[in-house]
């Protein structure tokens, strides 16, 4: 893995496992006063850095686990958290998740090693996270509900899993690899405490130690692992305004997928201040309304109702961009942040106080430790206020693909700002700044799109459908937040089996609302498909 951090933290082994980043020479050494922003006048040089850095602040120390263990020993009976009506103190949740944390150890767990979480939301998948932090290794989230069995090996495959976290009843939807150990946390938990505990696990984490690895949708069908460290979570979930002001007392909502790196703020960012996590089951509001944050997608929140949540205080939304209406609607009279970033940028990079009488809605500035270039085709700084895709600096960037060399050289780039072997992501998000310093987020360069609040590669569907027995080629399109639709060739290709591989093979949020056959698809006059007919068509099917 890299390392985008100087020194270390404790003591600890030699790195032996983790993405490569092959040697990419830097555009310019010479930082912010380098000869990249010679082309600027000079009052545009200087917005550039001004708007471009977000406040230094000290590192806040790695370990998201060893929060937990403060609030163990400080407010052990303060309740960590509940779900149907069963809680769990931080006590009682230190101690399983140190009993489990032994288990894994004892089964070969290591330092940089990968434990699979592969549960629904629950207590006993917290209890899960938290062991395999413990342990010293990376959490790996998918939700067993709605994750095919297929897709969950091969993400178990890829990521080297040494050991596979479940419950009892997920147990047949968790796949069985040679020499993985399944382990039900539930029945572990439930089994009797012995009366002399044994000592706390003690495994060291540095900065650049893996945190979580999260799974986005590939151009091949085949899903990037993308590995976020301990020093990446820390510097959002304990500085402001990432840690959202959370506070013990307080109830963080829990909604999202935790396959979502989202989720990965509700659980993290509660649990490292104290506070009480509340599991929601089915009904969104009911949970909602007894929290006073609420982390969510736009789409998750527009399903909320607004008149049930007087307790709500403060909100934060990303993963896809939020109607003006809806952020005026839930700003009122309380704390609403609109933000934004990749998975591969640590949940958000940049974040937005927005109140109901601003100009515009923006996604604001970067955060603490961070930075955000808006830079034109060739890599060069754009003006203020022209439109230029945005690359993410700092200590916000994650530490690659896992086993994919290429594609992490294709979106990571050394920084020719901050400089000293640091890297920047390109973001593939267009936007620009704002005269008074604010991002505006203007859409995406590629087919990389948002759907119910997920990432997909359009690509990714488009290669699963080319895989169905007849078919020739295959085009997927959004054709709204929440629906996708393919057009394959030739007409006789059976629909409904184009649906089910790829239900088969990609997340439930992959899988077209509708698969076209065509004898031919349309073409450009440059002899590309012609994209924007097919659109037409698939309007035009709906009416």
């Amino acid at each position: 893995m890299l390392s985008h951090r100087t020194g270390m933290i404790d003591d600890a082994p030699p790195r032996t496992s983790g993405p490569t980043v092959p040697t990419i020479r830097p555009l310019s050494t010479d930082g912010w006063q380098g000869p990249l922003l010679h082309h600027l006048p000079p009052r545009d040089r200087q917005l550039f850095r001004q708007f471009g850095q977000g406040p230094t602040v000290a590192a806040a120390p790695p370990g998201i686990h060893l929060a937990v263990r403060r609030w163990a020993a400080t407010t052990p009976d303060a309740i960590a958290a509940e779900h149907l009506g069963t809680t769990i103190s931080y006590r009682e949740l230190d101690r399983q998740a140190d009993r489990l944390a032994h288990r894994l150890i004892a089964l070969g767990v290591r330092t940089t090693d990968a434990v699979g979480v592969f549960a629904s939301r629950s207590i006993p998948m917290l209890v899960a996270i938290l062991a395999s932090l413990k342990a010293g290794a990376a959490y790996v989230p998918q939700d067993v509900r709605i994750t095919p069995v297929g897709q969950l090996r091969q993400i178990a495959s890829t990521a080297r899993c040494r050991v596979v976290l479940t419950t009892a009843d997920a147990m047949h939807r968790t796949p069985h690899l040679p020499a993985v150990p399944r382990i039900a946390v539930d029945e572990l938990m439930a089994q009797p405490v012995p009366p002399v505990p044994p000592a706390r696990p003690s495994r060291p984490v540095r900065a650049d130690d893996g945190c979580y690895i999260l799974f986005t949708s590939g151009t091949t069908g085949r899903p990037n692992g993308v590995t976020v460290t301990h020093g990446n979570v820390a510097n959002i979930v304990l500085t402001s305004p990432g840690d959202l002001g959370i506070q013990p007392g307080w109830r963080v909502a829990q909604l999202l997928n935790v396959a979502f790196d989202m989720a990965a703020w509700e659980i993290l960012g509660c649990l490292s201040h104290g506070a009480t996590l509340l599991i929601r089951d089915r009904d969104l509001t009911a949970t909602a309304a007894r929290c006073d944050v609420v982390i969510a997608t736009p789409t998750v929140l527009g399903r909320i109702d607004l008149a049930r949540c007087d307790r709500v205080k403060v909100v934060a939304v990303a993963g896809e961009p939020c109607p003006r209406p809806l952020a005026d609607r839930w700003s009122a009279g309380r704390t609403f942040y609109n933000c934004c970033g990749p998975t591969e940028t640590t949940i958000v990079n940049t974040m937005h106080r927005h109140h109901p009488a601003a100009d515009r809605l923006t996604i604001g500035r970067p955060t603490p430790n961070n930075t955000v270039y808006v830079l034109d085709a060739d890599g060069r700084p754009c003006r203020i206020g022209e439109v230029g895709e945005m690359w993410a600096g700092g200590d916000c960037v994650s530490a690659g693909y896992l086993d994919d060399p290429e594609l992490t050289a294709q979106r990571y780039a050394p920084d020719p700002f901050l400089g000293g072997g640091r890297l920047m992501f390109r973001t593939r998000d267009l936007g620009r700044w704002t005269a008074d310093g604010e991002l505006e987020h203007l859409g995406r360069t590629d087919d990389q799109v948002k759907v119910r609040g997920f990432r997909v590669e359009l690509d990714s569907v488009s290669a699963v459908l080319e895989t169905v027995p007849g078919c020739r080629h295959a085009v997927t399109l959004k054709l709204s937040d929440r629906e996708l639709v393919s057009f394959v060739t030739p007409a006789e290709v059976d629909p409904v089996r184009c649906r089910d591989a790829v239900a088969a093979a990609l997340p439930y949020y992959c899988v077209p609302a509708a698969v076209h056959p065509l004898p031919e698809l349309p073409i450009t006059g440059r002899g590309k498909v012609d994209r924007a007919a097919l659109h037409r068509l698939a309007t035009g099917a709906q009416r």
